[in-house]
């Protein structure tokens, strides 16, 4: 496996992939008008302008991808996705890896359904903790927001 930053031309497999890798997530809060699921390639390619995406491949195929950005000393973190079939197998913690080492922030920041207990469990073995809770929008899903201080 390999994971570089991904390009315009990669947008259609990565939201592919991000749609099936959130199908789990999805199917755990019974909700599937969350943001993973329905964003356009076109607002993934207007991400390019002010984001890093980044995509690991296997055999040719992304099978996983992360993108940030910064703003005011805090990078933003989403839409960790990791193909189903190649979970629990370390990609996610390579591509949080390198998308934190594209940075130099205060702080880290990334947010999570507060059920998803898989994920949860990857950030705090990372040094994320929660500091605070909300609902979100779309089903009202509990969100819990995860820091990680430099």
């Amino acid at each position: 496996m390999q994971i570089s930053q991904a390009s315009i031309v990669d947008t259609q497999e990565i939201l592919d992939l991000q749609k099936l890798a959130y199908q789990s997530e999805a199917e755990l809060y019974d909700n599937y008008d969350i943001p993973p699921l329905t964003q356009k390639v076109e607002e993934i390619n207007a991400q390019f302008k002010d984001h890093i995406l980044l995509k690991a491949v296997l055999a040719g195929k992304i099978i996983g991808t992360v993108r940030a950005h910064e703003k005011n000393g805090t990078c933003y973190i989403g839409r960790l996705a990791v193909h189903p079939a190649h979970q629990n197998h370390g990609i996610g913690t390579a591509l949080l890896k390198a998308i934190e080492s594209n940075y130099s922030p205060q702080r880290f920041e990334l947010f999570v359904g507060s059920k998803s207990a898989k994920n949860i469990h990857l950030y705090q073995k990372l040094g994320y903790t929660v500091y605070k809770t909300e609902k979100f929008g779309c089903g009202a899903i509990e969100i819990f927001y995860m820091e990680k201080t430099r």
